[in-house]
C-alpha cells in the first residue's frame, strides 16, 4: 500500500498572486518585489492575475495581507518588507508583530501567505538578500506561494464544522 502524497508543484499559470509590501526601507522592498514579480512571470503567473498593495511598514503587513486574502480573489498572498535593527527595542516589536500578523492572517484566512520580510542587523545584510549575494528573498517567498498555493488546491477540504 502506497500512502497518498500531496505536495505543490511550481506552476503559476492558473493562480491569481497579491504581494503586499513595506514601503518603509523602500530602497530594499522595492528590490524585494521586483524579484517576485520576476519568480511570478517566469512560473507563468499572468501580469493580469498579480497585484500589489503597498503599505506604510512591516507593522501594516499583516492587516492588508488578511484584508486580501479575506476577498476570495487570490490563491496566495507575498508578504515583502524590510526591517533593520537600531539602537532601541522598536525592531523587536515590529518585526515580531509583522512575523505573527502574517501567521495569523495565514491560519484565519486559510490561504497560503508567504513571509518575505527581512529581518537582519544592517543595511548591507539587507541588500545581500535583495538581490546580491545572498539572492533575492522577494522570488523566493513569490516561489514559496506558488508551491503552497497549488498544493493547497490538491489537499482535501476543511469541514466547515472544523
Amino acid at each position: 500500500m502506497s500512502p497518498q502524497v500531496y505536495e505543490g508543484n511550481l506552476d503559476g499559470r492558473d493562480l491569481r498572486i497579491a504581494i503586499v509590501a513595506a514601503r518603509f526601507n523602500e530602497t530594499i522592498t522595492r528590490r524585494l518585489v521586483d524579484g517576485a514579480l520576476d519568480c511570478l512571470r517566469r512560473h507563468g503567473v499572468r501580469d493580469d492575475a498579480c497585484s500589489v498593495t503597498w503599505v506604510p511598514g512591516a507593522f501594516e503587513l499583516p492587516v492588508a495581507a488578511s484584508r486580501i486574502a479575506g476577498s476570495g480573489d487570490v490563491d496566495a498572498v507575498v508578504c515583502i518588507g524590510c526591517v533593520v535593527r537600531g539602537e532601541t527595542p522598536h525592531f523587536d516589536y515590529v518585526a515580531g508583530s509583522a512575523a505573527s500578523g502574517i501567521t495569523r492572517a495565514g491560519l484565519d484566512s486559510g490561504l497560503p501567505i508567504t513571509f518575505g520580510v527581512l529581518t537582519t542587523d544592517t543595511a548591507d545584510q539587507a541588500g545581500a538578500r535583495a538581490g546580491g549575494k545572498a539572492g533575492n528573498k522577494g522570488f523566493e517567498a513569490a516561489l514559496a506561494a506558488i508551491e503552497m498555493a497549488n498544493l493547497f488546491a490538491s489537499l482535501p477540504k476543511a469541514r466547515p464544522d472544523v
